[in-house]
């Protein structure tokens, strides 16, 4: 059995920070300070640090048997979360991040390869059927998936899970492709204040607003939940959002209240920007709880 399964993204970061990384055309060399490839995709971060932080969990998003793919499963495996479910697609290209990183602001271009390729009869009902709780994200980039997505989400429901849902920013800046008619079904909606100003989650039964250092909130159709963020010496801000969907479902999941799931989510989020990339400073739930003692 799972406590978790997450269904999305799978694709490596490069992130390069460290000097001018605002690059110049004409055939214009600059030199950064370092570049490092790291786990990337918003769903199989979250997984990582879902995993680190104790539960059980499995993932499935879609991969090319190239070296990318095989950097993906491997570091997914290498902390714990199962990814006997993942599609892996002969000649097609995994996805790739590219994250130009400048202080606390990153650029970010993403070739989506395989990313689009995962479709909703992809994720074995079985294993759906061994979970506690389905989290979906990179709602925009899925396009194989958002199809099938409403069938999967009830077929969740339907074998007693719960479902929440990151849609991340959407790059044809549309904001909608059925996303408004799901939200009814899905129980948690994760959103930063941008995507929260975009999209009318007014059906959704719970809405978590994350605010990076400012903290993080969340309302219902009764109450509003505010609570402050963490403070720590950022190093990298990429996947901080993605570590605190972990740790607030972490908490959710235990039966916690709202205030205390937000409270370990800001503590997971700001600890992972101790370190280039999302996964490489994600905290234990030992580590998360101290941090906020």
């Amino acid at each position: 059995m799972f406590d978790l399964l997450v269904v999305g993204d799978c694709n490596p970061d490069l992130v390069i920070e460290g000097g001018d990384v605002t690059p110049e055309f004409g055939q214009r060399e600059k030199l950064v300070e370092r570049a490092e490839l790291v786990i990337g995709g918003s769903a199989a971060i979250t997984a990582c640090g879902a995993a680190t932080l104790g539960l059980r969990t499995a993932f499935v998003g879609a991969v090319g048997d190239d070296l990318f793919g095989r950097f993906m499963l491997d570091g997914l495996a290498g902390r714990g979360v199962d990814v006997s479910g993942c599609p892996v697609h002969q000649g097609r290209p995994t996805g790739l991040t590219v994250a130009l990183v400048r202080g606390s602001d990153r650029a970010i271009l993403t070739a989506a390869g395989t990313i689009r390729l995962l479709g909703g009869d992809d994720v074995d009902r079985g294993l759906v059927r061994r979970a506690r709780h389905l989290h979906v994200a990179s709602y925009y980039l899925l396009d194989g998936l958002r199809p099938g997505l409403p069938r999967l989400v009830a077929h969740a429901r339907a074998a007693g899970l719960s479902v929440s849902l990151d849609p991340q920013g959407d790059p044809a800046d549309i904001w909608d492709s059925g996303l408004e008619q799901l939200l009814p079904e899905i129980d948690v909606l994760f959103v930063n204040a941008a995507e929260d100003e975009a999209i009318d989650s007014s059906m959704c039964p719970l809405v978590v607003v994350k605010r990076g250092a400012a903290g993080a909130s969340a309302r219902s159709a009764t109450e509003t939940t505010d609570v402050r963020g963490l403070a720590v010496e950022a190093v990298d801000a990429t996947g901080a959002g993605d570590s605190f969907d972990a740790g607030f479902l972490v908490r959710w999941l235990a039966g916690a209240t709202t205030s205390e799931a937000l409270e370990l989510g800001c503590a997971c989020g700001a600890l992972s920007t101790r370190a280039l990339g999302g996964t490489a400073a994600q905290p234990t739930l030992e580590e998360a709880v101290e941090a906020l003692a």
